[in-house]
């Protein structure tokens, strides 16, 4: 038995990510780590359970300052790889789980498809705080991860909030911080609490097609428009100012309206 807190490391890109590989080094030596990663790519699989995961196993070996530590590789969903973890791998109850790094930042009102907040939601159902923890990208990399992505900053800021949260617990109320880092940041620059905007940040762009039956996948363009974009909200902090965008997360969906009024409407007939 150890005192050291267990930390599981997860994402949606796979046990092969670099991103993932980032996230192991920066939190080296901070507890004892687990990491139970998809098998393969799973971006944009939200918190799905596919029936068709078989759930196979496969061991990995990855390098930190300590030594080595093994991986595991799940066929799976990024949610299901958290519970797999949970519920089979984990020697003892989990104190925090990081998702990440992802490739590609995760902003506005689609981040219920992102994996990595998927993985993260889903560790925060057990009442484990969970990080979920993105680097902005080119969108050509949010699938292709054959670029030299340097995760170096936003490991930096892994390291920074895991060992917050592990001194302090999460802010009262809260399940996930969703930590997105520019592309261009450095160790000095800011970051700053944000609200999840209700802008779309992904764009859909219909499909350049011959026929109906030809495969054509939707594709999407980003968009920032600064006059439609909230003060407070994750896309301004991260696109348009640059800073590090912290947004507090709670597994309660619930609009924010009063639900005794609401009652209150329904039972007068309005």
């Amino acid at each position: 038995m150890t005192n050291r807190p267990l930390i599981l490391l997860t994402n949606d890109d796979g046990i092969r990510s670099r991103g993932l590989q980032a996230a192991v080094r920066a939190c080296a030596g901070l507890g004892d780590l687990l990491i139970v990663a998809p098998a393969m790519q799973q971006t944009a699989t939200g918190r799905s359970k596919p029936p068709a995961s078989t759930g196979r196993i496969e061991r990995h070996t990855f390098t930190v300052s300590e030594g080595t530590v093994v991986g595991y590789g799940v066929d799976g969903s990024p949610a299901q790889s958290v519970e797999h973890a949970l519920f089979e791998l984990a020697p003892r109850r989990i104190d925090l789980t990081i998702s990440g790094i992802n490739y590609g930042e995760n902003l506005g009102e689609s981040i219920v498809t992102s994996g990595t907040i998927g993985a993260a939601l889903e560790a925060a159902s057990f009442g484990i705080p969970a990080l979920a923890v993105s680097r902005q990208t080119h969108p050509e990399h949010f699938f292709n991860h054959d670029a030299d992505v340097d995760f170096a900053v936003a490991a930096h800021f892994v390291r920074r909030f895991v060992t917050m949260v592990l001194e302090k617990g999460l802010p009262a109320g809260v399940d996930v911080l969703k930590i997105d880092v520019p592309e261009r940041a450095t160790p000095e620059t800011p970051w700053r609490w944000t609200r999840v905007s209700r802008r779309r940040y992904f764009y859909p762009v219909a499909p350049q097609r011959v026929s109906l039956d030809h495969a054509a996948p939707m594709g999407f363009v980003t968009r920032a428009v600064p006059e439609e974009l909230e003060d407070d909200s994750d896309i301004r902090a991260v696109v348009l100012d640059h800073v590090v965008s912290v947004s507090p997360l709670s597994g309660d969906l619930t609009a924010r309206v009063d639900l005794h009024g609401l009652n209150h409407r329904s039972l007068n007939g309005a």
